[in-house]
């Protein structure tokens, strides 16, 4: 549960994907680089992110800038 009594939802990497607009390896990538959040493991095939987390990461992004970040800085 979130600290707003509201219990978070837990998405499964195609709610991820299209909340985020990046695709699985973009995301893994950013897993392993440490820039976006760990997915919990809630049985052996299955793993899920708590949407808050996920809000709040997509919140802290600087302004003007999405998911995508960095791309236009190398065109």
């Amino acid at each position: 549960m979130t600290n707003d009594s509201q219990p978070s939802r837990l998405l499964r990497l195609p709610d991820v994907e299209r909340l985020t607009s990046l695709k699985r390896s973009a995301i893994y990538n950013r897993i392993n680089r440490g820039e976006f959040p760990q997915p919990l493991s809630i049985s052996a095939r299955c793993s899920v992110w708590r949407e808050s987390e996920i809000v709040a990461w997509m919140a802290a992004l600087p302004r003007g800038v999405g998911p995508r970040f960095g791309a236009a800085a190398a065109a």
